[in-house]
């Protein structure tokens, strides 16, 4: 699915993250560590965001040149969005709609879900922490992913919209789409069926057992 092979990224000639080789099968994959280890600056990475030395596959599609096909199978919602203020949400969630070709059934049927129709229109300079991580996650679920990347999914959402989300990854995975998590807190393993725990630190990726001792899979 995910080849990472030689992956180092560095800020100002500082080092922050460095990885000899990692192999993400299909499936859902728990991210762990603390604030600074380098899961956010992983996740951009692998998002196509951020320059990087070594390379990037997703299945046969690299990073660098085959970047159309490559952004198209991968989408990201990100911990803590950071929006132009003049924007809606309305705007964003069709700007990428376009880029990533999704339908416009799938848009209304994203806003209903979560829930944002009464601040669809309104300015993003506007919106709480919450409204913020609603509009990103629509964006992460647009068009046909195979892979999803979501940093810190569930923080500054209420607990409905935490089922909510739940159920959607759940959905998409039956489907055959694959995720990336990452959360401070532990995820609610009766409810996802986590297949690899990854710990972030030190400037390192490491697989680390999951918490029954068995890697789970469906």
């Amino acid at each position: 699915m995910i080849q990472v092979t030689n992956l180092q990224k560095s800020y100002g000639g500082h080092l922050v993250l460095q990885v000899p080789s990692l192999f993400l099968e299909k499936g859902i994959h728990w991210f762990k560590g603390a604030n600074g280890s380098g899961k956010t600056t992983f996740f951009r990475t692998l998002a196509g965001m951020l320059p990087f030395e070594g390379e990037i596959k997703l299945g046969e599609f690299d990073i660098r040149t085959n970047a159309i096909e490559y952004r198209l199978d991968i989408n990201y919602g990100e911990a803590e969005p950071d929006y132009p203020e003049f924007l809606t949400a309305n705007d964003l969630i069709h700007f990428v709609a376009k880029a990533k070709q999704a339908s416009p059934n799938q848009v209304d049927e994203l806003i209903d879900l979560l829930g944002i129709e009464p601040f669809l229109y309104q300015p993003t300079g506007t919106y709480s922490s919450g409204m913020l991580k609603k509009t990103s996650l629509i964006i992460a679920f647009l068009g046909r992913p195979k892979v999803i990347i979501l940093d810190e999914p569930l923080i500054t959402i209420d607990d409905a919209t935490v089922q909510k989300v739940y159920e959607l990854v759940q959905k998409k995975h039956t489907e055959g789409v694959t995720f990336l998590l990452s959360s401070h807190q532990d995820f609610r393993f009766e409810a996802l069926p986590i297949k690899h725990l990854f710990e972030v630190k030190d400037k390192k990726i490491k697989e680390l057992p999951l918490p029954n001792g068995e890697n789970i899979s469906k």
